[in-house]
Parts: C-alpha cells; structure tokens; sequence
C-alpha cells in the first residue's frame, strides 16, 4: 500500500503523559480514567481512539451512500471502545452506534453499514483482532 497521508505523534509518560502530534495540530494532556484508578484528568488513548474511528466509519458510510446514490447526510456514528482486562494483559472491544436517516428502509440501512464496515480502514485493521458490534438506531 501507498500512503496518501501519515500521520505523526508522540507520547511521553504513557496514560498520564501527553500526546502531540508532529504538526502541532494535537496536544493533550492524557490521564487514566477514574475507572480505571486515576485522578480522571486528561483524555486517554480509547478516547482517542473512539473519536478516530467515529470519524473514520462516518466517512466510510457517506462514501458508501455516495455509491448508492443514498443520502446519508443526517447519519450519525458513535464508538464505544472498552477496554479490559484479557489474558494476562488487556484487550479492546468497540460498539460502533449508526444512526441512520429516518426515510432510510431498515434493511437498506444495515446493507450500507455492513459495506461502509468492509471499506473503513478501522474496521479493516481491527478486522480479527478485537470483537466490533456494529448497532443500527
């Protein structure tokens, strides 16, 4: 594969450091969630993640709508990425939440969410490595 773009970041001091991004665009301050034994403060890298894959699926689904000629415009997608423990490590899981335009027929909309999830490139790297529920709302 051809990078058409690759994005640069660093972080230091894990779960309570900070993210920056190499074109300065992102700068966080990270923290362990209070679920998690910490103070709360700061994003963390699930949030990240989320909120990438949100975006990610989202653009997915409106190319996808493009194709069928289908306005997706109104759709909205929401990532849950759970984390916990597996194994003697930890592991993720997501719930990507679709919400799809009203006028949209049911059947029509889980065919374009199903194909939207075979083109974004999230979904083809998580793809067999961590379980992905894809809910319809």
């Amino acid at each position: 594969m051809d990078a058409l773009y690759t994005a640069v970041a660093t972080a230091t001091h894990g779960r309570e450091g900070r993210a920056v991004s190499s074109d300065g665009k992102l700068d966080l301050e990270l923290g362990i969630p209070t679920e998690m034994g910490g103070d709360g403060k700061g994003t963390n890298p699930e949030q990240l993640f989320a909120a990438g894959y949100a975006a990610c699926f989202a653009s997915a689904l409106g190319v996808v709508g493009r194709q069928a000629k289908v306005d997706l415009g109104d759709a909205a997608v929401t990532a849950e990425v759970g984390i916990g423990k597996q194994g003697e490590g930890f592991g993720l899981k997501v719930a990507l939440r679709v919400e799809l335009p009203d006028a949209l027929d049911a059947a029509r909309g889980r065919e374009l969410v199903e194909q939207a999830h075979q083109v974004c490139p999230y979904s083809n790297a998580t793809r067999g490595n961590i379980p992905v529920e894809l809910v319809i709302e």
